[in-house]
C-alpha cells in the first residue's frame, strides 16, 4: 500500500513542476499552414517565407508575454489551457494565452 501513495505524490509533484513553466512549442509548422493558405494578409506582397517568419516572431512576442505572466495563472488552467492549445500537434502561444486570460477572467467575481 505504501508504494502506491509514493507513487501518487510523486506524479502530483510531478504534474505540479511541468505546469510551472511555459511550454516550448514548435510554432514553424502552425505559421507555415497559415502563410501557405494565405492567411497572414497584414503586409502585401509578403511572400510565404517572409509571412513564415513573422508569424515566428509573433508567436515568439506573445510567448514573452506569457513567460512574465506565467506566475499568475492558477496551476489546473496551465495544466489544462497547455493540453488544450497543443491538441492536434499544432500549438499555439496564442491560443495558449487566450485560453489562460479566459480562465482566469472566468474566475473574477462579478462586479
Amino acid at each position: 500500500m505504501i508504494i502506491p501513495i509514493a507513487t501518487l505524490a510523486l506524479a502530483a509533484q510531478l504534474a505540479v513542476a511541468v505546469a510551472d513553466n511555459v511550454p516550448s512549442f514548435n510554432v514553424e509548422p502552425l505559421c507555415r499552414g497559415i502563410a501557405e493558405q494565405g492567411g497572414l494578409d497584414l503586409e502585401p506582397n509578403e511572400t510565404v517565407p517572409q509571412s513564415i517568419n513573422s508569424c515566428v516572431a509573433s508567436e515568439m512576442d506573445i510567448r514573452k508575454k506569457l513567460v512574465q505572466e506565467w506566475p499568475t495563472f492558477m496551476a489546473g488552467d496551465k495544466a489544462e489551457c497547455t493540453s488544450e492549445s497543443s491538441a492536434g500537434g499544432v500549438p499555439s502561444y496564442t491560443e495558449l494565452l487566450t485560453c489562460l486570460e479566459m480562465a482566469r477572467d472566468a474566475e473574477k467575481p462579478d462586479k
